[in-house]
C-alpha cells in the first residue's frame, strides 16, 4: 500500500499517538522489529534489480522477446540501459515506488518515526538505544544518498510533516545539490559516532551498519559530488526551481562553477574511510594467503587450472584463484575486504552459467541461462599480463598486433584467439571465452571447456534453447565459486555469498582519483599500485604516464577491479563520459548470432550488438512520475522529460 502512494501523499502526514504507533514502541522487542523495518527498504543486489549491474557497458543480455529476460529477469533496470526511461511510468521508480523500485521516501518517513519514538520503550538499555539511533540515522542518510544518486537535487526530509501542516508545507521542493550533499554528509557523521567499529557476532549481526560502512558511504558521496557532473559541468545550466527560492541560492539547483575544494573534501573523506577501515574496522585486502587456505579446504589445486598464458607461473595461477574467491567468500572464510555486502538471491549464478554444463546419468543436460554476455568493450579494458592495455601493448610490440587479435593463438586448443591469451589474472578469473576452461570442477567434478561454436555444446542451440544463449562470444564467471560442482546425479554444492556494495579496493582507487584530480599524480600512483599489485600485475610507473595520464589509468583500473559490481553505470555518469561509452552502436561482441553453427572464422569477427540501445543526456537524472509534478507545482521535473 505504501509503495503506491505519491510523493505528496507520503511525506508526511503522520498522525501521532495512534494505537498502532504506541504498540510499535511499547517494548524492546517491538522496537527491534521497527528497526528491521527501517533496514528492509535497502535496495537489493540481484540480477534484475540493480541499475548499476544492468544499465552500463560491461555486459549485455539477449534480445527482448526471446523469453529469457521476459521470464527470468526484471526488465526494469535493463530498460534504463536501453534508453527507455520515461516519466509516465518510470523504471526503477525509487521516488514513488514501482517497476523494480521501492518508495524510499516511505523508508525515510519510517526512519523519522523511529527516531521520534525510540525513547518510549522502558526495557531498552541505553547503550542499545544509542546504537539503534545511530543505525537509523545512517539508513536515513543512505536513503537520501540513493535518491541523490538517481535524481540529483532532492527534497531533504529531516523530519516528517505534521498532520496539521499547511498545503505549502506539504508541497516539497528540490534542494540545491550542494545542500543535499552537505546534509547527507553531516548525518553520516552523526551516525558514525555511535556505531560499532566492527561486527563482533557475525552469526547474529552480519549486515548491520558499522563505522567503516558509514565512512565508506561518505567517501563515495563526496567523490561523486566532486566529479564533473556536480562540479561545474552539469549539462543543463538553465534547469532551476521555478516556484521556490532557496536562501543563498535563489532558484539554482546545480552550481555551474568548478570548486577544487570539493576534491579536497573528497580526498579527506576517502583517506579517512580507508585508514579507519584498515585500522579499527579490521578490514584488509584479500591476499593469496587467504585464497590458498580456501583452496586447500575445498580440495582444489593449481594444477587443475588451465589458462592460455605463455610461461604461466604458480604465482599467476594463485592470483587467478584469489580474484575468484574475492567475491565468493565470506568474512568467516578469512575475507576481510568487504566493507558492506548485501545478500544475493542466487539468480546471478544461473544467469551467468553456460548451457550444457553436465549431462545427468540417464537424463537431460543441466544448464545455466548463458544470460550475461561481457562486451568487447570490457575485454579490451582488462590488461595484459604485463599490466598494459592491449592496444597500447600492441603498439609497443609487447602484445599481439591488433589486426591479428581474432586469429587462432596456435595453442593446444586452437579455438583460443590471440586477444584472449597472455592477459592478466582478473581476466581469467572473471571472463570466459571460446576454448576457455570455465571452471575446474563444475561438470560432474571435471573441468568444462567452452565450445561456443556448437549448439550441442555451449553455442546457441536454436532448437533446444531458443532463448538461452550468449550474444557476444564471452561469458561471465565473476560470481561463480571456484569449487562449484554440478553432479551427474543432480547434486549441487552451490553456496550463496554476499554481493559487495563497498569493498576496500574501491577506497584505494577513490583516494588515487582524488589525488589525480588535484594534480598529484605521483601520490595517486602509490594508491593505484596497491590494487594492481594485489591483482598480480606490475605497477604503473611514471614513465607509463606517457601512455595515459594518471586519471585515465585510475579510471580504467576502477573499471577492471570493480567490473560487474554495479558501479560502472554511476561512474560513467559522474565522469560525463556516458555519451561516449553508452551511445548507440558502441557495444560490440563476437559474431555469435548471425550464423548458426559458425566456423572459427565466422565466430571471431567483432560486430555491433544488434539491439536497440542509446544514450541521451536527459538520462543523467531519473525522472519523477509526471503526476507528481502536476500535483505539486513546486517540484520541477528532470530536464527533457
Amino acid at each position: 500500500m505504501l509503495c503506491s502512494t505519491s510523493c505528496s501523499d507520503y511525506l508526511d502526514i503522520v498522525p501521532e499517538g495512534t494505537p498502532s504507533m504506541d504498540n510499535a514502541f511499547s517494548n524492546r522487542i517491538n522496537s527491534f522489529k521497527f528497526l528491521h523495518t527501517c533496514y528492509s527498504y535497502l535496495p537489493s543486489w540481484d540480477q534484475g534489480g540493480s541499475i548499476g549491474f544492468l544499465a552500463g557497458d560491461e555486459h549485455w543480455l539477449m534480445p527482448k522477446g526471446t523469453g529469457f529476460i521476459d521470464q527470468r529477469i526484471s526488465l526494469n533496470a535493463w530498460e534504463i540501459g536501453r534508453g527507455e526511461q520515461n516519466n509516465n511510468d518510470p523504471y526503477q521508480n525509487f521516488w514513488d515506488g514501482g517497476n523494480g523500485g521501492t518508495n524510499l521516501w516511505v523508508a525515510i518517513r519510517d526512519c523519522n518515526i523511529f527516531l521520534e519514538n525510540i525513547n518510549k520503550p522502558l526495557d531498552l538499555q541505553n547503550y542499545e538505544r544509542t546504537r539503534w539511533i545511530a543505525e537509523v540515522k545512517f539508513l536515513k542518510a543512505y536513503y537520501h544518498y540513493y535518491l541523490f544518486m538517481l535524481y540529483g537535487p532532492i527534497p531533504i526530509m529531516d523530519t516528517n510533516i505534521a498532520v496539521d501542516a499547511s498545503q505549502d508545507e506539504v508541497r516539497r521542493y528540490r534542494e540545491p545539490v550542494d545542500d543535499v550533499v552537505a546534509y547527507i554528509s553531516n548525518l553520516l557523521d552523526e551516525a558514525y559516532k555511535d556505531l560499532p567499529s566492527k561486527i563482533t557476532d557475525p552469526g547474529q549481526e552480519m549486515g548491520r551498519i558499522t563505522q567503516p560502512i558509514a565512512k565508506a558511504v561518505k567517501a563515495r558521496l563526496l567523490l561523486y559530488a566532486a566529479s564533473d557532473l556536480w562540479n561545474g559541468k552539469f549539462p543543463y545550466p538553465d534547469w532551476k526551481n521555478k516556484n521556490f527560492e532557496t536562501p543563498g541560492y535563489g532558484k539554482e539547483l546545480v552550481s555551474q562553477v568548478y570548486d577544487p575544494d570539493k576534491w579536497e573534501r573528497a580526498l579527506t573523506a576517502c583517506k579517512d574511510a580507508l585508514e579507519w577501515a584498515e585500522g579499527e574496522g579490521g578490514c584488509g585486502l584479500m591476499t593469496t594467503k587467504e585464497s590458498a587456505i580456501l583452496m586447500g579446504n575445498q580440495g582444489l589445486n593449481l594444477g587443475e587450472l588451465d589458462v592460455p598464458v605463455d610461461g604461466v607461473t604458480e604465482e599467476f595461477k594463485k592470483h587467478v584463484y584469489l580474484m575468484r574467491y574475492l567475491v565468493t567468500s565470506r568474512y568467516s572464510d578469512g575475507n576481510r575486504e568487504m566493507i558492506w555486502g548485501l545478500a544475493d538471491d542466487g539468480g546471478v549464478v544461473m544467469a551467468s552459467l553456460p548451457v550444457h554444463v553436465v549431462k545427468v546419468d540417464g537424463g537431460p543436460w543441466r544448464s545455466g541461462y548463458s544470460g550475461y554476455s561481457p562486451l568487447l568493450n570490457s575485454v579490451e579494458r582488462f590488461y595484459t599480463k604485463e599490466g598494459e592495455l592491449p592496444r597500447i601493448a600492441a603498439n609497443k610490440g609487447t602484445f599481439a598486433e591488433e589486426d591479428s587479435w581474432y586469429e587462432s593463438a596456435g595453442r593446444s586448443n586452437a579455438d583460443i584467439i590471440k586477444l584472449n591469451t597472455n592477459r592478466e589474472p582478473r581476466f581469467y578469473a572473471w571472463l570466459s571465452f571460446d576454448g576457455d576452461q570455465y571452471s575446474p570442477r563444475i561438470s560432474g567434478g571435471k573441468p568444462l571447456v567452452l565450445n561456443l561454436k556448437k549448439g550441442e555444446a555451449q553455442g546457441w542451440n536454436r532448437t533446444e534453447f531458443a532463448r538461452d544463449h550468449c550474444v557476444t562470444g564471452y561469458m561471465s564467471k565473476k560470481f561463480i565459486q571456484p569449487d562449484l560442482n554440478w553432479g551427474t546425479n543432480w547434486s549441487n554444492n552451490e553456496k550463496s555469498y554476499p554481493r559487495p556494495l563497498f569493498r576496500l579496493a574501491e577506497l584505494y582507487l577513490s583516494v588515487a582519483e582524488c589525488l589525480a584530480a588535484l594534480d598529484r599524480p605521483k601520490e595517486a600512483l602509490t594508491y593505484l599500485n596497491v590494487v594492481r599489485e594485489r591483482a598480480g600485475i606490475p605497477d604503473v610507473t611514471e614513465e607509463m604516464l606517457n601512455d595515459m595520464p594518471a586519471m585515465d589509468w585510475i579510471r580504467n583500473e576502477r573499471f577492471v577491479e570493480l567490473w560487474g559490481e554495479g558501479l560502472r553505470y554511476y561512474d560513467a555518469r559522474r565522469w560525463m563520459i556516458a555519451p561516449e561509452v553508452f551511445a548507440a552502436g558502441v557495444r560490440k561482441g563476437l559474431n555469435m548470432e548471425q550464423v548458426e553453427e559458425p566456423t572459427f572464422e565466422e565466430l571471431n569477427q567483432p560486430v555491433i550488438v544488434n539491439q536497440d540501445y542509446k544514450w541521451e543526456n536527459r538520462m543523467y537524472l531519473a525522472p519523477i512520475f509526471a503526476n507528481e509534478t502536476y500535483k505539486n507545482p513546486q517540484m520541477v521535473q528532470a530536464p527533457e522529460y
